[in-house]
C-alpha cells in the first residue's frame, strides 16, 4: 500500500493521509504513534499544546525509520505568537520532538484579537529560509487573515489546516486555496460525537461499498484532495483508517455526501478564539 503525496506549492512533497494525536495524553502517544508507523503512516501532526511531542520523539527514535521517510508536523500556540517568540517556541519544539528540522511549521490559531500572527509568520519564513523547516503554513485560518497575511507579507502558505468534514465542508476556504495554490488539510475529518458517521447518507453509502462509515467519510476527503489526519489510539481503526485505497466513491455518492454541509463546527470560531 502506497499513501499519494500533495505535492506544495514550494515543491515539498506531503502525504495526503497522516495521523494526528489531538487528545492523546502524552503517556499514550509512544504507543499510538508506534502503532501508526507500523501500520504505514509516515506523516505525523501534533503540536505544542498538546503536550505530547515528547510522546512522538519516542515513537519516531524506536521505529528505526529514516528521518527522510518521516512528514512531521507540529504548530506554535497562540501565546507563542510574535517574531521572537515564535522562533524561541521552534526551537523548543524540534529539541522536545528530538528533530534538526521539521518538515512542516504551523501557526496554530490566528488569533486575530491578538493581531501576531504577521510577526509570527515572518518567523516562520525565516525558519524556512534558513532551511530549519522544509514549509510553513497556518492552521485555522479564515479568508479575510489569509488575505491579509498575502497582503503584509507576500508569502503563501504552504498548507491551511482547518476543521473540515461533510457537516462543515468550507467550500469559501477551499476556492481560495485553490484559487492560490494552498492544502487544505482537515482536522476533525470525521467531525466529533458520531452523528456524522450515524448519518444515514454516510451509513447507506457504507453499506452499498461494504465498508465503515468512518472510511466512507475519509475517502470523501481524499477524492476532493484534502490532506486527512484521522486519529485513534485504538490499533485495529488506526489500520482501517488507512485502508482507504482500494475503493472509489462514484460522483453520485459525492454529491449525496455535498448535500449534508450543515455549517456545524465542533471546535472554536476562529473569528474569536485566542
Amino acid at each position: 500500500m502506497t499513501i499519494p503525496n500533495v505535492t506544495l506549492n514550494n515543491g515539498v512533497s506531503m502525504p495526503q493521509l497522516g495521523f494526528g494525536v489531538f487528545q492523546v495524553p502524552d503517556e499514550e502517544t509512544a504507543a499510538a504513534v508506534s502503532e501508526a508507523l507500523r501500520a504505514g503512516y509516515r506523516s505525523i501532526d501534533t503540536a505544542k499544546i498538546y503536550g505530547n511531542e515528547g510522546g512522538v520523539a519516542q515513537a519516531l527514535r524506536e521505529s528505526g525509520i529514516p528521518r527522510e521517510e518521516l512528514f512531521v508536523t507540529t504548530k506554535v500556540w497562540n501565546d507563542d505568537q510574535g517574531y521572537d517568540e515564535a522562533l524561541r517556541a521552534f526551537d523548543a519544539s524540534v529539541g522536545r520532538l528530538g528533530l534538526d528540522y521539521l518538515d512542516l511549521y504551523l501557526i496554530h490559531w490566528p488569533a486575530p484579537s491578538a493581531g501576531r500572527y504577521v510577526e509570527t509568520w515572518k518567523a516562520l519564513e525565516k525558519l524556512l529560509a534558513d532551511g530549519r523547516v522544509r514549509s510553513i503554513g497556518v492552521s485555522n485560518f479564515q479568508p479575510a487573515h489569509l488575505r491579509h497575511l498575502f497582503e503584509e507579507t507576500g508569502t503563501v502558505p504552504a498548507v491551511n489546516q482547518i476543521e473540515l468534514h461533510p457537516y462543515l465542508q468550507q467550500a469559501e476556504l477551499r476556492a481560495l486555496h485553490a484559487e492560490r495554490g494552498i492544502a487544505t488539510e482537515a482536522w476533525s475529518p470525521l467531525a466529533k460525537g458520531g452523528d456524522l458517521l450515524a448519518d444515514p447518507v454516510v451509513t447507506a453509502l457504507a453499506e452499498q461499498h461494504g465498508r465503515t462509515p468512518a472510511q466512507v467519510v475519509l475517502r470523501w476527503h481524499l477524492q476532493l484532495g484534502n490532506v486527512v489526519i484521522p486519529k485513534s489510539v485504538t490499533p485495529d481503526r488506526i489500520r482501517e483508517n488507512l485502508d482507504l485505497f482500494d475503493f472509489e466513491l462514484t460522483a453520485q455518492d459525492l454529491a449525496a455526501l455535498g448535500t449534508l454541509e450543515r455549517g456545524h463546527r465542533t471546535g472554536p470560531d476562529p473569528d474569536r478564539f485566542g
